[in-house]
């Protein structure tokens, strides 16, 4: 490819009359422009006129090609030492590429499997086991509500009673082998992996992590052998997101030495509260904290507490007085787990079921706390309840690897027409095909290493309490748990239409699928608000690093890519197009990198500029979409990076050469997705764009012809994927026995 600096070198040649092809064949019979061209050429134009009024252009090119060439080529090698082959070479080159002649790797499927599988697989086989070895705990197709939540009740009593599988043992020690086991769970049901996260994660962990240790002494062992069936009742109906908005109070009565818990209106009932409407015994009710005083207003508000209440009788199972309970009814789907609404009419609880790990209350009505604001303790609460999204990312990736075994299974099955008097071919032989499943087959091996990642960084963060940790995980956990799950959402009605009529079919676990993971978009935290999270704490650290500040350990590419994306893109590099540069891991990550920075930069001017005008509020709301899309490019970023170390930290080769390709066709279609924005920037040329979507193409064909293999490497065994369509043997005649024949 010949740079434009070396055309403007040429006779000062202005670049826009110049395109590559063109220099490989100065003589193509196209009339140049007069009024462009230097004086030098100008006079042999006139020269070239005064002997012959016909002659063409051709010819005037004829005469300055020699010299021109010369000084090109000449250049050329400094900038490029190895020169473009002629163009009928890259035409076959091209071809090639498109037939995909080059050979399929080999892919040593036991050692991906066990690289991909990790230190937990052998709970996670134990569990799939018991349940395969215990058809009554098996969920059926169609299985009516009523029956579904005390199915899954029964699945989660089985699996911790009988199976010996203590989840609660893992929250706080060791959460990877806590995650590992939902995970697990939610293959064998979703919403036996939600129930049991209700348990141990929602209502045992604000337990562990926001009660002192008389309430492990108390509550611990009921938790973990579900004598203690218990909430998490933070939603209400008016209010989810804005959890600071909530409106049920507790109110400390210094006579008794109690609270008081009050549902003021019917916004505060509440609402979709798990375990609630049928198993739960307790609940973790969080309430605005209002202590009694002598001024005018009688009352102090000290903000978001967690109380523990008692909503059921521990032996004959009934409501206990002053607790309203309602069945939320049917859903779109998890349709297992029981949620409720609650109501509460001056319930009194013991000052002691206060859960006072960041603020206690004294018996004569005093308030003491570590933190000294009402917003530090609020941020220390819902900080310690981050785990719920750590689960989410790490689960929903569970439920794509499902999905798109399911699809790819079915599609290297399927046959469909194929070129006269010839076979039928494999639907996934087909381009477009391979275009549904084979990027979404890439993102799955990608959100794998990301959600590992952090796991670990949780893992450490749990360890260690670091406080730049907590912010790096917390940030971290909101914006993978919004992109991945969000990504899952989309990709399974995907699956859908990709199995056409076949997909369609419940058994095949497609209409299941999306319906109990729809709602991972918004419980533990709305997706989109998630995201903002994500944006605000990027415009944080931009802040403190024009004020010499440190970022956060995810945030530290942004200190050396800021930099970058102030100056302009290399001339040279835009335009480079070889396959081994754009396949090199530094381009596609830089490539990443500077569409964030660019990203940050431009909204921060944005908001510095509306602010002056709508205020914080208002220019934030006029950049929103914006700051959304600057939230995603990090998390992608974020991913590309930890699937890049995931390739180079696999010990097996051939298992390598598998993932490198495999992330390949992730970053660049990624890249491909996004084209317009590093065209407008001018950060990719169009001949690169060009090569980079034909790379994305052949990349596709590449990652088809091992995906049956990559697929396997899930270890999903047929009791698990339970779709007949994806079974490895005999899925025609399985199917066909499940409908009666």
């Amino acid at each position: 490819m010949i740079h434009p600096l070396i055309i403007r070198h040429v006779n000062n040649y202005p670049q826009r009359h110049v395109t590559t092809s063109s220099l490989f064949r100065l003589n193509r019979p196209n009339r140049l422009d007069l009024a462009s061209l230097p004086k030098s050429t100008k006079k042999m134009e006139s020269q070239s006129r005064s002997t012959s009024h016909n002659q063409t252009v051709d010819d005037d090119s004829r005469l300055i090609t020699t010299a021109t060439t010369r000084r090109i080529q000449r250049l050329t090698l400094h900038l490029n030492p190895n020169p473009p082959p002629p163009e009928e070479e890259q035409q076959q080159l091209l071809q090639r590429l498109s037939c995909g002649s080059r050979a399929k790797l080999e892919v040593d499927k036991a050692a991906l499997s066990i690289y991909m599988k990790g230190k937990y697989s052998q709970i996670q086989d134990r569990i799939f086991e018991f349940f395969n070895s215990r058809p009554d705990l098996q969920t059926p197709v169609g299985i009516p509500k009523d029956e579904h939540r005390e199915l899954c009740w029964k699945q989660l009593l089985g699996l911790v009673r009988e199976a010996g599988v203590r989840p609660f043992l893992c929250v706080a020690d060791d959460p990877g082998k806590y995650f590992a086991i939902v995970e697990a769970a939610g293959s064998v049901d979703m919403s036996l992996g939600v129930k049991l996260g209700v348990q141990y994660s929602l209502w045992g962990g604000s337990v562990l992590n926001l009660g002192t240790k008389k309430h492990k002494d108390k509550y611990y062992d009921g938790i973990d052998n579900l004598d203690y069936p218990g909430c998490f009742a933070m939603t209400e109906l008016h209010h989810g997101s804005n959890v600071q908005g909530l409106q049920t109070v507790a109110t400390f009565d210094p006579l008794t030495d109690e609270f008081i818990i009050d549902t003021p209106n019917d916004g505060a009932i509440k609402w979709w509260i798990g375990n609630a409407a049928v198993h739960g015994k307790f609940a973790t009710v969080f309430a605005k904290l209002m202590l009694p005083t002598l001024d005018e207003k009688g009352v102090t508000d000290m903000g978001v507490h967690a109380f523990i209440v008692p909503i059921r009788d521990m032996k004959t199972h009934q409501t206990l007085p002053g607790i309203e309970i309602h069945d939320c009814g049917h859903k779109v789907g998890l349709n297992g787990v029981d949620n409720g609404a609650l109501r509460f009419r001056s319930v009194r609880i013991p000052r002691d079921n206060l859960l006072n790990r960041f603020g206690d209350v004294s018996r004569d009505g005093k308030y003491t706390s570590s933190l000294p604001t009402i917003n530090k303790r609020f941020a220390a609460t819902l900080g310690e309840l981050v785990g719920g999204r750590v689960g989410l990312a790490y689960s929903s990736v569970g439920v794509l690897k499902i999905a798109v075994t399911i699809a790819t299974r079915y599609s290297l099955l399927r046959q469909q027409f194929g070129p006269p008097k010839q076979p039928e071919v494999s639907i996934l032989d087909y381009q477009s095909q391979q275009h549904k499943l084979m990027p979404m087959l890439a993102s799955t091996y990608a959100f794998y290493f990301a959600t590992k990642h952090l796991v670990e960084q949780y893992s450490e963060m749990k360890k260690t309490h670091d406080e730049q940790l907590v912010a790096d995980v917390h940030a971290l956990s909101a914006g993978l748990k919004s992109y991945v799950t969000s990504y899952t959402a989309k990709s399974l009605s995907v699956c859908r239409e990709a199995c056409g009529g076949h997909g369609y079919a419940a058994v095949n676990r497609f209409g299941s699928l999306r319906n109990d993971h729809d709602i991972f978009q918004t419980f533990e935290g709305d997706n989109t608000v998630l995201l903002q999270q994500v944006a605000a704490d990027l415009l944080k650290r931009y802040k403190e690093k024009f004020q010499g500040g440190t970022f956060a350990v995810t945030w530290n590419y942004l200190r050396e890519s800021m930099n970058t994306y102030l100056s302009q893109p290399n001339p040279v590099t835009v335009r480079w197009e070889g396959e081994d540069h754009l396949r090199d891991p530094k381009f596609q990550l830089d490539a990443f990198r500077y569409r964030t920075s660019r990203l940050l930069q431009s909204v921060a001017v944005r908001l510095r500029k509306h602010s002056k005008t709508l205020g914080g509020f208002g220019a934030w709301n006029r950049c929103l979409n914006h700051l959304l899309t600057l939230a995603e490019s990090h998390i992608e970023t974020v991913i590309l990076a930890k699937f890049i170390e995931g390739v180079q930290n696999c010990p097996d080769p051939s298992s390598r050469a598998a993932l490198k390709l495999v992330c390949d066709l992730y970053a660049l279609n990624r890249i491909w997705n996004d084209i317009g924005t590093y065209r407008n920037v001018d950060y990719v040329a169009p001949n690169k764009a060009k090569a980079i979507h034909k790379l994305t193409e052949y990349l596709s064909f590449q990652v088809r012809n091992i995906a049956g293999e990559l697929v396997d490497a899930f270890d999903l065994p047929d009791h698990v994927t339970r779709a007949p369509i994806a079974m490895k043997s005999e899925a025609y005649s399985q199917y066909t026995h499940y409908v009666g024949f």
